[in-house]
């Protein structure tokens, strides 16, 4: 399948300053983000190829990013292997989140209307959108506050230990997500604050 034009390309890589060369000077991309060192001990093909397997309508939240549909996919048999590479990679985007979080300065640039959330009460949004999630996992727990790492770090291991259960990849509780769609939903809204916390830091301000 062949594109004339793309507006975003999310691209995993062994040698990301390698690759920002190739998708900036060779293919006269522009460079949005690089995450290097995520930690995750998970393999990826060295020479992956992309195949458009499956369609899914937008709603209003797709012009925000958010990848708010459930795939076919997400709801088929899911191993122990896959779940375990789940629960890596949901860490991993944890650890991102912690580190960006961490040298983050309290007061973010605002928008071009004025607006945005500052670091702590993007912080505190983030946590409060986990509490959330939880429970379509059919977990039953409180976000702990954002200075208890102990607590951080239990509310986030009964996260992992739910996502990565072998299943028939049927959501776990009535109205709730698949597992796979719950461990992207949780990834993916903790990177895209941590990106936007980058995005909008001004170092002369703390």
């Amino acid at each position: 399948m062949a594109f004339e034009s793309l507006d975003f390309v999310y691209h995993p890589s062994r040698d990301v300053k390698r690759d920002i060369a190739y998708f900036t000077v060779v293919l006269g991309g522009r460079l949005r983000f690089a995450v290097e060192g995520m930690g995750a001990r998970v393999a990826f093909d060295a020479k992956p190829t992309f195949r458009v397997v499956e369609r899914l309508a937008g709603s209003a939240s797709t012009e925000f990013g958010v990848p708010a549909e459930v795939a076919r996919r997400d709801t088929t048999l899911m191993g122990a292997a896959e779940g375990k590479r789940l629960a890596s990679l949901l860490q991993a985007a944890w650890a991102v989140y912690d580190r960006i979080l961490a040298g983050t300065p309290a007061e973010l640039r605002k928008g071009p209307r004025g607006g945005g959330r500052d670091r702590d009460k993007m912080a505190d949004h983030v946590r409060e959108a986990e509490g959330a999630y939880v429970r379509k996992l059919g977990l039953r727990l409180t976000p702990p506050g954002r200075h208890d790492r102990r607590a951080l770090a239990e509310f986030r291991a009964a996260i992992a230990e739910s996502v990565q259960r072998p299943s028939n990849g049927a959501a776990l509780v009535e109205k709730g997500w698949p597992q796979r769609y719950a461990a992207r939903r949780i990834a993916w809204h903790a990177l895209d604050h941590a990106w936007e916390m980058q995005d909008r830091s001004n170092p002369s301000k703390g």
